[in-house]
């Protein structure tokens, strides 16, 4: 397996109507997430301790909430925030 970011929960249906401006840096915010995560958890799936925490990460028009779930090589979207500025 490898390192990956998906949307989950709402942050899946909210992306369908979000303007693809503030998704493309959501998505390219979550593409370093990702990078950073593989780097610092070399061996991911054998894992064995606490995930770490997940946060908040301002984008131009908003925001996005992330958890990072180092046994499944994942960075979860969690939720979507466009607020449009």
């Amino acid at each position: 397996m490898s390192w990956k970011w998906e949307y989950v929960f709402g942050a899946e249906a909210a992306a369908r109507t979000a303007p693809t401006s503030f998704l493309a840096e959501v998505e390219s915010n979550a593409d370093e997430l990702v990078r950073a995560a593989e780097a610092f958890h070399v061996h991911g799936q054998a894992h064995d301790g606490v995930d770490p925490k997940g946060g908040d990460i301002i984008v131009p028009g908003g925001m996005f909430t992330y958890q990072v779930v180092v046994r499944s090589e994942r960075v979860y979207v969690v939720q979507i925030t466009y607020l449009g500025f």
